[in-house]
């Protein structure tokens, strides 16, 4: 009788071990990385068993990673602007290349998994509320429109779908960010740089400019901000320049100005 009772205790033990999960260790467990730099945060991830899957850039600065844990079954999303890890969220198995969250499966149900793989490119982060859409019609317009604005395809909304404009917006916004190191010029064209000088101090970083071949052209201010009108007349560019809090904040070709010529 002991020796049964024994032995029904270590079949319970048995199944009490199968039966209970690995807890995932979910975005909330991860608050400390918050705050840190962004190779500070890729060491961490690692070595809590995270493997990087993709990262995305808008054309705003933030860079946005997804991770995926393999024991845990666990994505999640970290948010990065200048270098430092601003959020860490919880991501749909989906965005990580898995295809068990709601969309992905209301998706999967019609197209089958190989073919939604294929479909759905975007992540949660390009949706304004951080989730994809639960309805099946509403997540393939929004990737529909995403795809559209990424690859630079004419926007084409014939049904007049709000999805397919949010996705395409997206589209574009991650399609600008990818070519921020581009001049906008094709073929042979001699460029002058000057994306390389955003965050330079103001004082050292217009010296660089006029050592480049620009000259200013027009300035104003509004508020604590100056902007600066640069022209360049051997590579005829014509430079807006941004100056916030003693740097240059931004710096972009506008292409015509008055007095760019």
């Amino acid at each position: 009788m002991p020796s049964r009772i024994a032995k029904l205790a270590a079949t319970c033990a048995a199944v009490s071990l199968v039966a209970t999960p690995v807890l995932a260790e979910k975005a909330s467990q991860l608050v400390d990385i918050n705050g840190s730099m962004g190779r500070d945060a890729e060491y961490q991830l690692r070595e809590r068993g995270f493997a990087h899957v993709s990262t995305h850039k808008n054309d705003i600065g933030y860079v946005y990673s997804y991770w995926w844990d393999e024991a845990d079954d666990d994505c999640v999303n970290v948010e990065v602007y200048d270098g430092r890890v601003m959020t860490i969220n919880d991501a749909s198995d989906q965005d990580c290349g898995h295809h068990k969250g709601n969309a992905g499966a209301a998706v999967a149900a019609v197209a089958g998994a190989a073919i939604l793989g294929a479909l759905l490119s975007h992540k949660s982060h390009h949706h304004e509320d951080n989730q994809h859409h639960e309805d099946r019609d509403a997540e393939l317009a929004y990737e529909r429109g995403y795809t559209d604005g990424l690859y630079h395809h004419p926007f084409h909304n014939p049904d007049r779908e709000s999805a397919y404009v949010n996705g395409y917006h997206a589209g574009v916004s991650e399609r600008q960010a990818n070519a921020e190191h581009h001049y906008g010029r094709g073929g042979h064209a001699q460029v002058a740089r000057f994306k390389d000088l955003q965050g330079a101090r103001a004082a050292g970083g217009m010296s660089e400019l006029e050592r480049r071949g620009f000259r200013q052209v027009d300035n104003f201010t509004s508020g604590n901000t100056r902007y600066s009108i640069q022209w360049q007349p051997q590579s005829r560019q014509c430079v807006q320049v941004t100056i916030a809090d003693g740097r240059l904040y931004d710096l972009r070709d506008i292409g015509r100005h008055p007095k760019c010529r």
